[in-house]
């Protein structure tokens, strides 16, 4: 990776922590306190963040009420912070484009290029394989 390319991708992730908004849905949270998503939600409303549970259970998690896709969530989302396997994050960034999100952040190991360059030919932020609640607390 460039400098240049990791400066562009660290202005990106500053941005979207910073200015895409506040309501972030997590896809893939659930209640299962072992699993990754719990534990990151978590800091992220630690740090203001209002999660948006979204999982086939469609739970209350952490306070908030879920819900079972992007599309029932009956108000705006700014970022859709994505916990799935990447053959099936590909879509979930098709659908926070077409929910009208901000940004689109793919969690560790989350990768599919083509989605990232979908998402970000449809004018939305993105990173990939990056953790929200590693990059937030840096930002001081």
């Amino acid at each position: 990776m460039s400098v240049e390319t990791a400066t562009t991708e660290s202005d990106t992730v500053r941005k979207i922590l910073t200015a895409a908004g506040d309501t972030w849905a997590v896809v893939g949270l659930s209640s299962n306190t072992a699993r990754a998503a719990y534990g990151v939600a978590a800091v992220l409303q630690r740090f203001g963040k209002r999660i948006v549970p979204v999982h086939p259970k469609a739970e209350t998690v952490h306070g908030e009420q879920g819900y079972a896709s992007l599309a029932d969530i009956p108000f705006p989302v700014d970022v859709v912070d994505v916990f799935v396997n990447s053959e099936h994050a590909g879509p979930i960034a098709d659908e926070a484009a077409a929910v009208g999100a901000k940004a689109v952040w793919f969690q560790l190991g989350v990768i599919d290029e083509a989605a990232y360059a979908r998402t970000r030919e449809a004018g939305l932020d993105m990173v990939m394989d990056r953790c929200p609640a590693i990059e937030i607390p840096r930002l001081g």
